[in-house]
């Protein structure tokens, strides 16, 4: 990991609706080949952060830079084209109910208006699935596939433009414990094989334990501290404690 090389900074984030402050004063770097989990309570703003960094909501005011490009002052065009950069799991997988597994991988290189030819569109489906441990699921519907499998599938059309960064919203959450175990090792797998850097929300310690290598504690809407899971569970402070024991 390069600590040198930063893939998304944010300083001083805020943002609020209405009376309700949900990020304020909100400070994290993201460097590049890491993962960092952002772990909160439920209702503690992390979803409010991601979708920021992402561009779907506005902050009120602060700095968002990605991959060296201000979010905030970025056009439809050019936030569709960082997007592309950046892939996005949902907590609901948003994969589309109509479409096979195979529509649904094909989707973002179509939407993206990426010109590639049909045999290599098969080839890239074929890696990504393969790589996600379902190559059999091709021509199946969502409807057809587990909780788990419908994860994979959300993971693998992510994965299929080969983003620079992923974004994780709650990726465990929804599953039983040996299939949210296999999605935070694939977790672990895909940041290997593709070398990406991966920004990853939730309340899971499980998670935070295996496959971080540093934490950052979202606290009262603030960056309260980071550091490794061990760092973390060791500390005598209240706050924290409260999270790990």
């Amino acid at each position: 990991m390069d600590k040198q090389e930063p893939v998304i900074i944010v300083e001083d984030l805020c943002k609020a609706f209405g009376n309700n402050v949900v990020l304020d004063h909100f400070n994290l770097t993201l460097y590049k080949g890491e993962n960092l989990v952002v772990l909160g309570k439920s209702g503690s703003g992390k979803s409010v952060l991601i979708k920021c960094i992402i561009g779907l909501l506005r902050p009120d005011s602060g700095r968002i830079e990605v991959l060296g490009q201000s979010v905030p002052d970025l056009d439809y065009h050019e936030l569709d084209q960082l997007r592309a950069k950046v892939g996005f799991l949902f907590q609901s997988n948003a994969l589309y109910d109509s479409m096979t597994v195979r529509e649904n991988l094909e989707f973002p290189l179509r939407r993206h208006w990426l010109q590639v030819e049909q045999k290599e569109v098969d080839q890239m489906v074929e890696e990504v699935l393969e790589n996600v441990g379902l190559a059999h699921t091709v021509n199946m519907m969502p409807a057809e596939l587990s909780g788990g499998m419908r994860k994979r599938i959300a993971l693998a059309r992510t994965l299929i433009l080969k983003p620079a960064i992923i974004l994780y919203d709650e990726p465990t959450t929804g599953l039983d414990p040996i299939t949210g175990m296999e999605i935070i090792e694939l977790i672990k797998e895909v940041q290997h094989k593709y070398q990406t850097s991966a920004l990853v929300i939730s309340h899971d310690l499980v998670l935070a334990r295996v496959a971080s290598e540093r934490i950052a504690m979202l606290i009262d809407g603030k960056c309260y501290t980071t550091g490794t899971f061990a760092e973390l569970k060791a500390s005598t402070d209240p706050n924290l404690q409260a999270f790990f024991n």
